[in-house]
């Protein structure tokens, strides 16, 4: 017989702790009111002959209180009943009046750290933080079930987002602009009509971008494609000005000459309106207290009739986001924000297409600013029935999915959360054993599938009030006020992630050696497979997206193996660093290069489907952008999606333009005037594909320090 413990894990059943839970209340009675070894001997015998192959610890506790008050023990019975609700009030005891206080002194270094585009110094991003305490402290004692809380605070599973799991909000999306631009919206009560300029578009496209980043707490993405129309109506309207300047004739002008100067006029106001998205997105704060989460979609489309102003503007966010954006001692930094990813295709991959020069310009870009990250057309197409789309943010990818008309639709969809597996415990709990190593995963990912369904019923009935921008204005639907949400829950129209961390550290575990070696390898590709069989399981028996997703762990690669060195002590090669290597990646500490990297990654990135993204570690690369090309070439034939992590610092003290780096004590120092001072220095780093530019915590510092350079 087995027993199922309050956070879902399934352990041998043990008749010593009946035995002393009882006696233990023994103690609390008189004399005549305490069972003998007798009573105690017959209420075990009673659960064990009730009990099936697994029975829950709480139907345990039941059947004891009724074998106590068949017994006439009632006094035996009351404490029984008083101890076991004294436990339960224990576990449900308020937790935030200290995380709170410490937060506002400044105090709270886990909290500081959590999120490393965050500065929780701002009145702003305190005010948000201690709303999500509350929240995570409501969540965890009333509103999760007692064995996913309890699997969350022992770092069985990880519950993404806790602190805004009492709202009915959402993770990420992927915003149908289109929509919103050509049919207006309304914001603030406010009807913005479709706009008459790219200028204009430019600024509702922010003020959009904000909307939604207030009402929802994970990434979004934009396709600038959209934008091109916009541009083309600035340009028809520069002409028609200019004709009407000269009294309907051209004058003294030739049509070439009139052309020229609406161009000049069309380039100015270009310039105006990236730079409008640029300074609004990195300047705007969120009710999150941060910038909004937001990606740029670059893709250029030869057959698309606005290809040409789509290149425009392609290549006026490129240039623009080269050259930085000035801090406030008036120096160009790399900015975090927005994201940019940008589609590599045949017309542009760097194959003799007729937009390779877009390309070498993108490539000049990341050498410096590390941005934008690359997307293989090639590879997307084969992983999702043809299609090319953005990921909702810095990784999340939807499943296929056509409408009545069967029309694949990608825009105006949403995850709807995250819940994450710890593997590296799996494998520690495991030792080796192949056999109870498949049982406990399989254990916890049921334990995970439960956790994401309260995602989804927490979900379930919101009115489209909660959220116009996304609800009724076309982010997502233009439902009416008052209507639910609930059709975009189901069918698989929006996604609900398995996430996972520690591939490297699980498999060390189990096979004694790296995924990278060719036991490993296929130990590790074997469970990946195995979780993506178990959520197409789940989506064919709910009708719900679950999808496989490779976490972007910043904070959560330092909790689980904070957690597990806490239980399990120090393992070499596991909780000895620190830090728990980020889903399927090759450790960061291995040796190995850029183009080996990305070919064995692009094998778990074809499973994870739901969500991956690759990176390959180098030194700043402003002086050798062809460096890059070959590395681009390889990944639009090799792998789905990529990024750059190159270096580009800056030391206020010195004016030191490169690589601060970590010493030995986890400082951050300058390597030519040795300032330490964090608020001296403009720091940007890769964090779990977006950049970080607030620092981070003690786990991500150390993997970011024992980081070696794949080129």
């Amino acid at each position: 017989m087995k027993v199922q413990k309050r956070d879902g894990r399934i352990v041998a059943y043990d008749a010593g702790k009946i035995r002393a839970a009882v006696e233990k209340a023994n103690a609390a009675v008189e004399a005549g009111e305490r069972a003998d070894e007798a009573l105690i001997e017959e209420t075990i015998r009673c659960v064990e002959e009730q009990a099936g192959d697994v029975l829950a610890v709480e139907s345990i506790q039941d059947m004891i209180e009724e074998r106590l008050v068949g017994c006439n023990k009632y006094a035996l019975a009351k404490k029984y009943m008083i101890y076991r609700y004294q436990r339960a009030l224990l576990r449900k005891s308020n937790t935030t009046d200290e995380s709170i206080l410490k937060l506002i002194r400044n105090e709270n270094k886990e909290l500081a750290e959590e999120n490393s585009n965050k500065n929780t110094r701002l009145a702003s991003t305190q005010r948000d933080y201690i709303a999500g305490e509350v929240s995570r402290d409501v969540t965890k004692r009333l509103l999760l079930p007692e064995k996913i809380t309890l699997a969350h605070e022992n770092g069985v599973l990880h519950f993404h987002d806790a602190d805004y799991f009492i709202q009915p909000i959402f993770n990420c999306c992927l915003i149908d602009i289109a929509d919103m631009l050509d049919q207006g919206i309304v914001m603030n009560g406010k009807l913005i009509e479709t706009p008459k300029s790219f200028q204009v578009a430019c600024i509702v496209m922010t003020q959009i971008i904000a909307a939604v980043a207030s009402n929802q707490y994970g990434g979004q993405s934009v396709a600038v494609s959209h934008l091109a129309k916009y541009l083309r109506r600035s340009r028809e309207k520069y002409e028609e000005e200019l004709q009407r300047e000269l009294g309907g004739s051209l004058g003294f002008m030739t049509k070439a000459q009139l052309s020229r100067v609406a161009e000049i006029r069309l380039r100015d106001e270009l310039r105006s309106g990236v730079q409008t998205i640029q300074y609004q997105i990195n300047t705007l704060m969120t009710t999150n207290g941060q910038a909004p989460f937001v990606t740029l979609f670059l893709q250029i489309d030869p057959d698309d009739e606005y290809v040409e102003e789509n290149v425009m503007i392609i290549r006026e966010i490129l240039n623009q986001r080269l050259q930085g954006i000035k801090n406030e001692q008036g120096i160009c930094v790399t900015p975090a924000f927005p994201k940019l990813v940008y589609v590599l295709d045949e017309c542009n991959c760097l194959k003799g297409g007729a937009y390779d020069d877009v390309t070498r310009l993108a490539v000049r870009c990341s050498a410096k600013r590390m941005y934008p990250d690359y997307i293989s057309a090639k590879k997307m197409r084969q992983n999702y029935e043809g299609n090319v789309f953005s990921c909702m943010g810095c990784r999340s990818f939807l499943s296929p999915w056509k409408d009545q008309d069967g029309h694949y639709k990608w825009e105006g969809r949403f995850n709807q959360g995250v819940v994450s597996i710890n593997l590296p415990q799996i494998g520690i709990l495991a030792r080796g054993d192949e056999e109870k190593f498949w049982q406990i995963l399989d254990e916890r990912l049921a334990l995970c599938q439960e956790a994401l369904l309260c995602r989804h019923k927490a979900l379930l009935g919101t009115l489209s009030d909660v959220s116009p921008i996304h609800w009724q204005y076309g982010a997502i639907a233009r439902l009416k006020k008052g209507e639910v949400v609930d059709p975009y829950l189901k069918g698989g129209y929006s996604t609900l992630s398995l996430g996972y961390i520690g591939i490297y550290e699980m498999t060390v575990l189990m096979k004694g050696a790296s995924h990278t070696t060719p036991e490993g390898r296929e130990f590790a590709l074997k469970v990946m497979r195995h979780m993506r069989e178990a959520t197409e399981r789940w989506r064919r028996e709910s009708g719900l997206g679950f999808s496989l997703y490779g976490t972007p762990a910043e904070s959560l690669c330092y909790r689980f193996a904070r957690i597990d060195r806490e239980k399990y002590g120090v393992i070499a090669d596991v909780t000895d660093k620190g830090y728990y290597t980020n889903s399927y990646h090759v450790d960061v500490r291995e040796e190995i290069n850029a183009f080996d990297k990305f070919r064995f990654e692009s094998d778990f990135q074809d499973i994870s489907t739901g969500g991956a993204i690759s990176y390959a570690e180098m030194p700043n690369m402003a002086g050798n952008p062809e460096a890059l090309e070959a590395v681009v070439r390889y990944i639009y034939d090799n792998i789905l999606y990529a990024e750059f992590n190159t270096k580009s610092d800056v030391c206020h003290a010195c004016g030191f333009d490169g690589e601060i780096q970590v010493n030995d004590d986890m400082e951050w120092e300058c390597p030519q005037c040795r300032n330490k001072d964090r608020s001296r220095m403009n720091v940007t780093r890769r964090t779990c594909g977006y950049l970080g530019e607030n620092f981070w915590n003690d786990g991500k510092t150390r993997e970011i320090k024992s980081r070696v350079l794949h080129l």
